[in-house]
C-alpha cells in the first residue's frame, strides 16, 4: 500500500458517521465516476493493451454503483446531485497536459483515489461493525476491490515510464498531504 505522508484527519470519521446517508449518496456517485474514469482511460494509445482490464474495472465500479443504489433505496435516501470533493478536485487539477504526462498523472490520481478509498472503507467497516453490520460487511468487502484497482492503475503508470511514474507519485503524495489536511464540512467520502 502507499506510504501516505499525512493521515486522515481525526475529525473525518465522526463527521462521516454523523452524516452517513449523505456519505453513502456521495459514495454512490464516486462509484459512477470511477467507472467513467476507467472507461475514459481507454482513449489513451499507451493503454490500448489494457482496454479489457480497464473495462473490467469499469464494470466492477458499476456493480458497486448498483450496490450503493440499493443501499440508498433501502434507507429511503433520494438519489440527488453529487458534491464536488476539494481533495479529488485538487488531484485532478494537478494532472499535466500533454498525452504521456497526462496519462501517467491520470493513472496516478486514479490510484490515489482508490488507495484512500481502501483506507477509509477499512475505517468505516470497523466503525460500523456493531452499529450497522451489513454496511460494515459491505465496506470490508469493498476494501479488497479498491486495493486491486489501486495496484492496477499504479502498475499501468509504471509500465509507461517507471522513473517518471515514481517522480510524479512523489509530487502527488506531497499534494495529497496538503489537500487531506484541508478541512471542510461536506458529507462526502473524500
Amino acid at each position: 500500500m502507499l506510504l501516505w505522508r499525512a493521515t486522515i484527519p481525526n475529525d473525518w470519521l465522526p463527521k462521516v458517521l454523523a452524516n452517513l446517508d449523505g456519505v453513502l449518496l456521495d459514495h454512490c456517485h464516486l462509484e459512477r465516476k470511477a467507472a467513467t474514469s476507467a472507461l475514459n482511460l481507454i482513449k489513451y494509445p499507451e493503454l490500448a493493451g489494457h482496454a479489457r482490464e480497464l473495462n473490467a474495472i469499469a464494470q466492477e465500479e458499476l456493480s458497486h454503483f448498483e450496490l450503493l443504489m440499493e443501499v440508498l433505496e433501502k434507507r429511503g435516501v433520494t438519489f440527488g446531485l453529487s458534491q464536488s470533493s476539494p481533495w479529488i478536485s485538487g488531484l485532478m487539477r494537478f494532472i499535466r497536459k500533454g498525452r504521456r504526462g497526462q496519462v501517467i498523472d491520470h493513472l496516478i490520481a486514479a490510484s490515489l483515489v482508490e488507495g484512500r478509498s481502501c483506507e477509509k472503507f477499512q475505517l468505516l467497516a470497523e466503525a460500523l461493525e456493531e452499529r450497522e453490520p451489513k454496511l460494515a460487511a459491505m465496506y470490508a468487502e469493498l476494501v479488497k476491490s479498491e486495493g486491486g484497482h489501486y495496484s492496477h492503475f499504479w502498475l499501468m503508470a509504471r509500465r509507461i515510464n517507471d522513473a517518471e511514474a515514481h517522480e510524479r507519485l512523489d509530487a502527488f503524495l506531497n499534494l495529497d498531504a496538503e489537500l487531506i489536511r484541508q478541512s471542510h464540512d461536506l458529507p462526502i467520502l473524500h
